[in-house]
């Protein structure tokens, strides 16, 4: 079968279009036809050496998949057969036509979803509503959403209100990005490519900002601090965009009356898991989530692309089989 190869740690070039031998399932596992893979932007993070990778290549690229169930591994019911569903890998194997991974790591995708709108939507969305949920809002607060153009933030933007956010502000970089953020449902945009982008927030003497959802993390999110509503104003931190996590420490915090909840690790990833099957039902609500889909064999210019921060929405791969 046709598969990209991660052959080393580096550049988008890395990514080569080579034959492997077909997956067969093992116990507990499913094998699928894929038909749509995401390009994640993490994935550009792990292919360049900036995360390590679950397992060294030369290996068979990638984190997620949506397609059909083409077979099952001792354990698993018939009734898996034929089913459509998006599903994660434990790590690799995903750039592929076919892909094997445990029944229980699969979310079936509704009858009027495509698998290219699954699997672009299934692992922004969730998170997204994960953060939405962790929030905990009332129906009163001012939410602040870094990079609400794109990703995670764009599905933030869009359900802020759904979840109780009275009013939302989203971050950006640039114009296009910005109108598309407006498009989404944000009241107000700022640009947060200057290094002091914090100051153009309108506060008042009392704060402005009662949640924050901090994708970018480094030195922002300490100046977002005297933005926040004393006493009660909290960040929920989950992405590392500007390179390096959160730069805030429990002394910075403590005598504002402000939290920060790290959005990680097991029970929050188990959290985002128990979100896939709400987002992919709200999918037909949202916004249109593909940017563009590309043949498998151009994983690496579908890298150079993500990795631009230009798109607005998800590029996706297709294996030629769903040509045929």
């Amino acid at each position: 079968m046709q598969a990209i190869v991660m052959t080393g740690i580096g550049g988008p070039e890395v990514l080569v279009p080579r034959e492997v031998p077909a997956p067969r399932p093992g116990a507990g596992e499913v094998l699928i036809r894929v038909e749509a893979i995401p390009v994640l932007y993490p994935e550009t993070q792990l292919r360049s050496g900036a995360f390590p990778m679950a397992s060294p290549p030369p290996v068979v690229f990638g984190f997620q998949a949506a397609g059909e169930v083409i077979a099952v591994g001792e354990g698993v019911g018939a009734e898996y057969l034929g089913r459509r569903v998006v599903a994660d890998t434990a790590g690799v194997g995903a750039y592929a036509e076919s892909v094997c991974v445990r029944a229980e790591s699969t979310t079936p995708i509704p009858a009027d979803v495509s698998a290219a709108d699954a699997a672009a939507v299934a692992m922004s969305g969730s998170v997204a509503l994960a953060l939405l949920e962790a929030a905990a809002l009332t129906g009163t607060e001012t939410v602040l959403i870094e990079a609400g153009a794109t990703g995670v933030g764009s599905y933030l933007v869009q359900l802020a209100r759904e979840f109780g956010a009275a009013r939302v502000i989203a971050t950006t970089g640039g114009p296009d990005k910005a109108r598309h953020a407006m498009e989404l449902g944000a009241d107000e945009v700022v640009d947060h490519r200057p290094e002091h982008w914090s100051g153009e927030l309108k506060t008042g003497p009392d704060g402005a900002v009662d949640i924050v959802f901090d994708s970018l993390g480094g030195a922002s999110a300490y100046a977002l601090l005297d933005v926040m509503t004393p006493g009660s104003g909290r960040m929920l931190s989950y992405g590392w965009l500007s390179g390096e996590p959160a730069r805030v420490s429990a002394a910075d915090l403590i005598p504002r009356g402000l939290t920060l909840t790290g959005c990680a690790g097991p029970a929050f990833h188990a959290r985002v898991g128990r979100a896939r099957d709400a987002i992919l039902d709200r999918i037909p609500t949202l916004a249109p989530p593909v940017e563009a889909i590309l043949p498998l064999a151009r994983a690496a210019e579908a890298h150079e692309r993500v990795e631009s921060r230009v798109p607005l929405g998800k590029i996706i791969l297709r294996p030629d089989h769903t040509q045929q």
